[in-house]
């Protein structure tokens, strides 16, 4: 009975147990890059895919605020307590400790309860738009793990934008809309997470599930990486075998997650009604609690410690790999290109270890032929290099002396010799590159200009805007050819006399120099909203002038054709001029 009973409980432990472990273990975490191991040859070290754990990142952030002197407290200023708009007795001094808002109460320990904020200027220069840059740089590249959260102690925005950079803040890209209205705002049907698939899994939403504005429970604002992840790993991300394949295999999906730098951008504050308050300005503005960014270091699989040293994050690399990413072989480990880990085969995965270079073994032996510059690793077409010598008798590796033969900048592992022009050119080459020596971005990328080039991120997409770009390539800084009326990097702006409406387009009319006459009012920029009685661009005519159907009866205020009060008028003019000689 007592053992049916250990039994039973053995069980249901079991069954429990699968059910909260989100991640089983024989998958592994790739927390060790080599272990020894015993073979017929004695004790030897079997390597494998490895990488940091993940951990709280903004431990190792800078942050920088644009405008710099955006934060509230010089000169010191009021506001109003949120939830109580009327309720403006509270003071911001950055002289005082105790009354001071700086930007790194964002980021302390104290930020996980309400009680330190970092806070903006109220708008009190209304309606000059309040908006702010909050960057977060980590001079690092790494991989997100968990959602990204922002608690806000203000209401959250009207209208946000969360965007990330792969090239240290050199070019920025949308991560995500946030607005109350996101057709209004930015021109897009509001969408969340759940909307999305495998396949749209890289599609940029906007989304007004956190836009709620000015009350008092509503405070948070997620980015969400662990709803993405479970297309591919399951609603309890139990299939991680699936999404580290799709990792492994898809650079798309592996760069989404990757960033090296945040930016935040706020452009318009909890305002909670339709009418911005003119008369309590103090009620408006940005506070920020808490900001939390779970990641690890990017080590391309080659290593489990990342250090933090001179305020800097750098990769301790294994594998025989070297750099800040562990993105290239080691001097004298060049025997083949650098490859990034792999997390496949589970739960190991594959290493792709730096082999000794040929000069670091011994030299190949020598032939009596002077060979051309052919591939170091695979040859196309080997009959035209060396037809008198069979195949057999040398490896690839041996035929060509010197690595400088066929370099690739480790975007490929094939090159094909012409014959013609006795040269050697690279073939199929990768991470989005082009050219002889793979040496070039395809179309539609441009050259990362802080990785070398033999960085797997070496080209970045251009992601110029459809809609206002005149093609989808962009220039060597990546900046994109704009159509009329058009600017921006990215050609998602409209120059001054144009307005958004599927691309940029002039403006129709405006509160400024094109006012809609007769009453009308101006819809958007695109279109003069008449009254009933009037027509035109600008509600400039008469809707019976068109139709021909003026009279005494159209009630369209325009006096009818052969009136008395115009004949009198005209009778009088020519009165004083003579008779009328009728």
């Amino acid at each position: 009975m007592y053992l049916s009973r250990f039994l039973s409980i053995h069980a249901l432990w079991v069954t429990v147990s699968s059910v909260m472990q989100p991640y089983p273990l024989v998958w592994g975490h790739y927390d060790v890059c080599k272990t020894q191991i015993y073979t017929e040859e004695g004790k030897v070290w079997d390597y494998m895919a490895c990488q940091p754990e993940s951990t709280d990142m903004t431990k190792y952030l800078k942050v920088k605020l644009d405008p710099p002197d955006i934060t509230c407290g010089d000169p010191p200023e009021t506001f109003c307590a949120m939830g109580n708009p009327y309720m403006c007795n509270n003071e911001c001094d950055a002289s005082t400790p105790e009354l001071a808002h700086p930007p790194e109460l964002m980021f302390d320990f104290e930020g996980r309860h309400p009680s330190t904020f970092w806070q903006s200027a109220t708008w009190k220069e209304y309606p000059k738009p309040l908006q702010v840059n909050i960057t977060l740089s980590w001079s690092k590249t790494i991989e997100l793990t968990d959602n990204i959260v922002i608690t806000f102690e203000s209401g959250r925005p009207d209208q946000m934008i969360l965007e990330k950079s792969l090239d240290y803040g050199r070019t920025w890209q949308p991560y995500q809309y946030y607005a109350t209205d996101c057709l209004d705002a930015f021109h897009m049907d509001p969408k969340s997470v759940k909307d999305l698939s495998q396949h749209t899994v890289l599609e940029i939403i906007c989304t007004e599930e956190y836009s709620t504005g000015y009350t008092t429970n509503s405070k948070i604002i997620h980015f969400e990486i662990k709803d993405r992840f479970a297309f591919f790993a399951g609603p309890w991300l139990r299939n991680m075998a699936s999404l580290y394949g799709q990792l492994d295999t898809t650079k798309k999906l592996r760069d989404f997650f990757t960033v090296t730098d945040l930016r935040i951008r706020l452009l318009r504050p909890a305002v909670g009604e339709i009418f911005v308050d003119e008369l309590r300005l103090a009620r408006y503005f940005y506070a920020i609690s808490d900001i939390k960014v779970h990641g690890r270091c990017k080590c391309n699989l080659h290593a489990t410690v990342c250090v933090y040293d001179n305020s800097k994050l750098t990769c301790e690399c294994e594998h025989n790999t070297t750099g800040p990413d562990c993105g290239k072989c080691k001097k004298n480990y060049q025997g083949r290109p650098w490859s990034p880990g792999s997390y496949l085969p589970i739960p190991k995965g594959t290493a792709n270890t730096c082999i000794p270079s040929i000069s670091s073994i011994g030299n190949p032996p020598k032939f009596n032929r002077k060979w051309p510059n052919i591939s170091s690793l695979e040859v196309s077409n080997p009959k035209q290099v060396a037809p008198k010598l069979a195949l057999s008798t040398v490896s690839s590796v041996q035929v060509a002396n010197h690595k400088r033969d066929c370099e690739c900048f480790g975007h490929s592992n094939r090159c094909s010799y012409i014959d013609l022009l006795n040269t050697v050119i690279c073939v199929s080459c990768k991470h989005n590159t082009r050219g002889q020596h793979c040496e070039l971005c395809r179309l539609g990328y441009f050259r990362n200009a802080s990785a070398q080039l033999d960085d797997e991120n070496v080209c970045i997409e251009c992601y110029c805007n459809p809609l206002g770009s005149v093609h989808d390539r962009c220039n060597g800084s990546g900046f994109c050819e704009c159509k009329t009326g058009t600017t921006g990097p990215k050609c998602d702006e409209c120059l001054p006399g144009n307005s958004w409406h599927y691309g940029c387009q002039p403006n129709v009319c405006d509160n400024e120099l094109l006012h809609c006459q007769n009453g009308g009012t101006c819809h958007n920029n695109v279109r003069c909203l008449c009254p009933a009685a009037y027509t035109g661009i600008l509600c400039e005519k008469l809707r019976c002038e068109e139709a021909g159907s003026c009279g005494p009866d159209s009630g369209q205020g325009a006096p009818p054709r052969g009136s008395p009060a115009l004949l009198s008028l005209l009778a009088a003019l020519l009165g004083t001029a003579g008779p009328l000689g009728i």
